[in-house]
């Protein structure tokens, strides 16, 4: 009886969390289809698709301004491939640096992970501060760069250091012992087998990019990313067009989910062809 109350508890407990994780989300998208006269709130006036039209400027004037999404939109996808790609790069190389111990390797190990530590606030404020000693203009695509790319590296490597300590190194040295060089022992036998780990450091790259509003605040000039163009527009008050928005972005996420799924299911079932193989061999 005891085991049983204590699976029903855990069972309420987890269903009040995910309503409280994913309840702002359905809000959202329900009050995305108000009508061209409600707002931000309940009860919804008439249900329409009007600020999906809105968002994409399928309207006529109104007195609501169109969501500054286009530019910033680009900025923030390009900043996010470029961040997703540096950060990627870094996380793998020194994963595999960090397989074999080395002199100075706890220093430079903490090192690294201080830049997932440091509140983006100080951090962008810093950088924003040397930028203007040293004569640096302050950009999207290089001072807000930089940044992302310190925030996100540590948590690609953080990704790739437990991919590589759960690697087996047998089948890199079977393949050493056959004469293959290391560069193509990477690129044929180590690539394939880690490519899942890569995938997900290239997830969380991209996404905490994506979205990343402090360190991006003080550091991107006056080319706003998406989030900043979106909290200028919508610091004074808020329209359904964000939420339209909102419902579109969580789609693109979603879909991002999917495409890196199936990616992940193509890995793994080649890895198992691989194993196959060799134990054949």
């Amino acid at each position: 009886m005891e085991a049983r109350a204590l699976k029903s508890a855990l069972g309420v407990y987890c269903g009040v969390f995910l309503l409280f994780l994913y309840g702002p989300m359905v809000i959202l998208a329900i009050l995305s289809f108000q009508g061209p006269n409600g707002g931000p709130q309940f009860p919804i006036v008439q249900w329409s698709t009007y600020w999906y039209r809105h968002l994409l400027e399928l309207t006529p004037g109104s007195r609501v301004s169109y969501l500054p999404v286009g530019d910033s939109l680009l900025r923030s996808l390009a900043l996010a491939v470029m961040t997703t790609i540096v950060s990627t790069v870094l996380g793998v190389i020194t994963g595999e640096a960090f397989r074999t111990r080395f002199k100075g390797s706890g220093p430079v190990f903490y090192l690294i992970i201080l830049g997932m530590m440091v509140p983006g606030v100080l951090v962008g404020l810093g950088m924003a501060l040397v930028a203007n000693m040293i004569g640096i203009d302050r950009t999207w695509w290089g001072t807000a760069f930089v940044l992302h790319v310190v925030y996100t590296y540590p948590f690609a490597f953080l990704v790739m250091l437990a991919i590589f300590n759960r690697f087996d190194r047998s089948v890199e040295e079977a393949s050493l012992s056959l004469g293959v060089s290391p560069a193509q022992t990477f690129r044929r036998v180590t690539f394939p087998m880690i490519f899942p780990g890569v995938l997900s450091a290239m997830l969380f790259a991209f996404t905490l990019s994506y979205d990343e509003f402090a360190r991006t605040l003080f550091t991107s000039g006056r080319e706003l990313t998406l989030p900043l163009a979106i909290y200028g527009t919508f610091s004074v008050e808020i329209y359904p067009n964000i939420f339209a928005f909102g419902v579109l972005t969580t789609l693109f996420s979603f879909t991002l989910l999917g495409i890196y799924a199936l990616l992940m299911l193509r890995a793994v079932s080649r890895q198992r062809s691989f194993k196959g193989q060799e134990e054949e061999a």
